[in-house]
């Protein structure tokens, strides 16, 4: 059972982090796991945003997450080797 003062320890980590660079894995369903790499953009009050960059257009994206997918693992949050001296995740 999640409890608030969980909520609100995803969110300070994740406010924490604005600027950084993640990795988040979500299941896409039927097999298929959905891999975003970009930069913390935002912390809302019930979701963040990571601002992601297309392979194909070179344009942004941003797509948005909630506290709770990560409190449960639905979405897995890493922060690349290259960005951190260890690789830490959330």
């Amino acid at each position: 059972m999640i409890i608030k003062s969980d909520l609100e320890s995803c969110r300070s980590r994740l406010q924490s982090m604005i600027g950084s660079p993640v990795r988040l894995s979500s299941n896409g369903g039927r097999k298929r796991i959905i891999v975003h790499e970009g930069v913390v953009d935002n912390c809302y009050p019930n979701v963040f945003t990571v601002r992601c960059q297309r392979e194909s257009d070179g344009e942004f994206e941003i797509v948005s997450y909630s506290y709770i997918d990560v409190l449960t693992r639905a979405v897995r949050i890493a922060i690349p080797a290259e960005a951190a001296d260890t690789a830490a995740v959330v």
